[in-house]
């Protein structure tokens, strides 16, 4: 095995040096705009984007459509309660022309009886 070189500090220092300025400038190195690395890059990018706004129009899309649901739902329950109510109130009605048409009954079997005792001449 070979002995290992003995470097003085200044050697040493300068090394280290270069080291580090090559992994900075790795680093600051920048590709050019018309790199074919930077293209596809940007191309890749652009697709993301389109895809992003697509499923976000997807998801508004959804959104609205389930809105509608939920609103057409509450349409159709909105117009059964009204037509619960309509039968409802309708029965009310038909049960109160029953009683005034009995009470009217009454009265006028009342009054018959009335007229007959009248015309009887007496008390019973």
């Amino acid at each position: 095995m070979a002995a290992p070189k003995l470097n003085d500090f200044n050697e040493r220092r300068k090394a280290a040096a270069e080291a580090k300025s090559a992994l900075a400038a790795k680093f600051r190195a920048k590709p050019a705009p018309d790199d074919p690395i930077m293209i596809a890059r940007r191309a890749e990018q652009q697709r993301l984007a389109e895809a992003r706004e697509v499923r976000a129009a997807e998801r508004r899309a959804a959104k609205e459509a389930e809105l509608a649901r939920l609103r057409e739902q509450d349409e159709v329950r909105k117009a059964e309660e009204a037509n619960r109510l309509a039968e409802i109130a309708r029965r009310e009605a038909e049960k109160a022309a029953e009683a005034i048409r009995m009470a009217a009954e009454r009265k006028a079997i009342r009054d018959a009886k009335y007229a007959a005792r009248k015309a009887r001449g007496g008390k019973k």
